[in-house]
């Protein structure tokens, strides 16, 4: 049954016309994911849907009686409101559903109409079905649950007073807690920590009613979706059955097809579906899409190929033995610590992904090591030869009054109104150059202000990279960038030449291009594992349940481990080489899928193709078996060995 159709829209902004002649329908249920390049309207399309905003032409229709939530980017509170107002509010459904059940329950038993009786039972049944969709009947179990899993604590306190991050969650529960049967989530991911995301996903998952979801998560979108709707170059959308996976090679056969030439977009979806379908077997157990089904569609579909940003970055120059360490380092906020004793060494070639949850003091270690506060306990050490850029997630850099012409020229290489930048040793002509970067001569003559929040984030990344740093220091880079540049940034961080601190809630970016893993876990330390985020998940230690305690005044006698003995020698020396072991398998296995995913492995021929799919299953089994025995050896009565930082 169709929940929503939106038929004929039109939207502009002066003569930059973003929409045109959209038509779109949702059905009941259905999860959509809406995909388009930064700038395209995809947060423009979601407010039309939601009525928050209306189009120049054309209208939206909803089913009589359908509720609709819309979660923005940066959501609005009204002056005032306290975390358990907002609950309120989005619990008000519930609760009037509840006091009308309970007023008709009362006058049915004083009815003594038998048919009037019987109608109002039927009317009893429909009003139970409805508190039990809206959530149950204890109206703030639910609200408990979402705020402590969100990490909302305060339920009296006031939203303005929150952090941006808090003011997020407490949107994300007012949404949640509302169970419309259309759910519009505008990059909902943004401001959460990894494991949030997690949670959030599966939050998701589980609940009924109808999805339209914009994210750069591309976890997200392949667990979530069962249709990807992208809004194309034109302003209208092309409807893709299945989840993000099936959208990909939906693409690359088109891509295939094509006589426009290749290449780029060929490469980048072909490693984008080798990547997704590297995830670990949990990941793809969620209903996936019909390939056969989808792929019987395509000769129906047009194709037009988006141009992809030409993101480019300065030579950096070279690093000395020492880039930057951190040593006995610790910091606190009045009584609050928020760094103790953290140890750092960051070297030349490697990509350190930095997760935790919020607060837990992953900026302020970033702004400890850049300088800008001074530790109360420990040292940084800076090489002399380090030049370090910085991407604040508050974009701060950028003047909202300036022209994007007049911001691009005023980086590093040169001052505003220069007309031309340079990259290394060459030359180029800075209209030319923001072209590339996907800002028409139109909008090179916009203010800042009026770019959506993926075109100022591309901005500032262009700026940042022609600055000739060594060292790329990147908070929360992915937010509001669109799929395509994500995995431009992918590759040009991978080929990079110096070193980069990244601290991102995105997964799949981090799976993709971290060589290690740094862990702020609230106590104020942190821990550095070797590999990407999947390694990651996979080794550190996982939360006990919790036993019920034992009355203070009869306290139970400890329990000895099952397994007291101790490794034997060689079991500490296979211990202590299983880490390098295990990333050479996975090394082996990237590598076999990197070849696989180039179209170049598949006109060689002869058994070139088998050979590398026995070599990545071989590779995949090999890691496997590695991880299986590590945990193990953990379990005879040795930790496994952590680099402390």
């Amino acid at each position: 049954m169709t929940l929503l159709h939106a038929s004929a829209i039109g939207l502009a902004f002066g003569s930059r016309t973003i929409l045109d002649e959209l038509t779109l329908t949702i059905e009941e249920g259905e999860r959509v994911g809406l995909v388009g390049v930064n700038g395209s309207g995809k947060s423009s399309l979601l407010r039309i849907l939601a009525r928050a905003a209306e189009p120049d032409r054309g209208e939206v229709q909803l089913r009589r009686g359908a509720s609709v939530t819309y979660l923005p980017q940066e959501p609005e509170f009204p002056a005032g409101a306290t975390v358990a107002s907002e609950l309120e509010v989005a619990r008000a459904p519930l609760k009037a559903a509840i006091d009308a059940h309970a007023a008709l329950s009362a006058r049915i038993g004083a009815e003594g109409d038998p048919e009037r009786h019987d109608r109002m039972l039927s009317e009893l049944a429909v009003l139970s079905d409805r508190v039990e969709h809206l959530g149950g009947w204890d109206t703030a179990h639910e609200a408990r649950r979402l705020l402590d899993r969100l990490g909302v604590p305060d339920w009296d306190r006031a939203v303005a007073e929150l952090s941006g991050g808090a003011r997020k969650r407490v949107a994300i529960a007012r949404a949640l807690l509302a169970r419309p049967d259309l759910l519009l989530l505008d990059e909902p991911t943004n401001h959460l920590d990894a494991d949030t995301v997690d949670w959030l996903e599966d939050e998701l998952d589980g609940r009924s009613g109808a999805l339209v979801l914009v994210t750069h998560d591309r976890y997200f979108l392949d667990d979530l979706v069962d249709r990807i709707v992208e809004i194309t170059p034109t302003g209208g959308v092309t409807s893709w059955p299945g989840n993000y996976e099936a959208f990909l090679e939906q693409k690359l056969v088109l891509e295939e097809q094509s006589a426009l030439g290749q290449h780029k977009r060929e490469r980048w979806i072909s490693q984008e579906v080798a990547w997704l379908r590297r995830g670990p077997e949990a990941r793809r157990t969620k209903s996936k899409a019909r390939i056969q089904r989808a792929r019987a569609l395509m000769a129906e579909k047009g194709f037009t190929r988006p141009r992809v940003a030409e993101l480019q970055v300065a030579p950096p120059p070279r690093l000395s033995q020492i880039v930057i360490e951190a040593h006995g380092l610790g910091k606190s906020f009045g009584e609050r610590k928020v760094l103790e004793g953290v140890e750092f060494i960051l070297q030349r070639g490697e990509r350190v992904g930095i997760v935790g949850p919020n607060g837990a003091g992953k900026t302020t270690f970033l702004r400890l090591l850049l300088g800008e506060l001074p530790p109360d306990a420990g040292k940084v050490v800076t090489g002399a030869r380090t030049r370090v850029a910085y991407h604040d997630q508050q974009r701060a850099a950028l003047d909202p009054e300036q022209t994007v012409y007049e911001s691009a020229g005023g980086g590093a290489q040169g001052k505003a109104g220069e007309d031309f930048v340079t990259i290394g040793d060459r030359r180029v002509g800075l209209r030319d150059y923001l072209d590339d970067l996907l800002f028409p001569p139109v909008m090179q003559r916009m203010k800042v202000g009026a770019l959506s929040g993926g075109e100022r984030n591309r901005l500032l990344l262009a700026r940042l990279f022609l600055e000739g740093a060594n060292v790329l220091v990147l908070d929360e880079p992915t937010n509001d960038l669109d799929l395509v540049t994500l995995n431009v940034l992918e590759r040009l961080l991978l080929d990079f030449g110096g070193a980069v601190l990244l601290v991102t809630h995105d997964r799949y970016f981090l799976d993709k291009v971290a060589t290690s893993i740094l862990a702020f876990e609230g106590d104020g330390k942190a821990v550095r594992y070797p590999g990407n985020y999947e390694m990651y998940r996979r080794l550190r230690p996982r939360p006990e349940t919790a036993a019920p305690a034992a009355p203070k005044e009869a306290p139970r006698p400890v329990e000895r481990s099952r397994s007291t003995r101790k490794l034997t020698f060689n079991e500490q020396r296979e211990l202590a080489g299983i880490e390098e072991a295990i990333l050479s398998a996975e090394s082996r296995k990237s590598a076999a899928e990197a070849a696989l995913s180039d179209l170049a492995t598949y006109q060689k021929g002869g058994d070139t193709v088998p050979a590398l799919r026995a070599e990545m299953e071989n590779a995949a089994a090999e890691a496997e078996r590695l991880y299986a025995r590590w945990q193990e050896l953990e379990r005879i009565g040795a930790a496994v060995p952590r680099e402390r930082s």
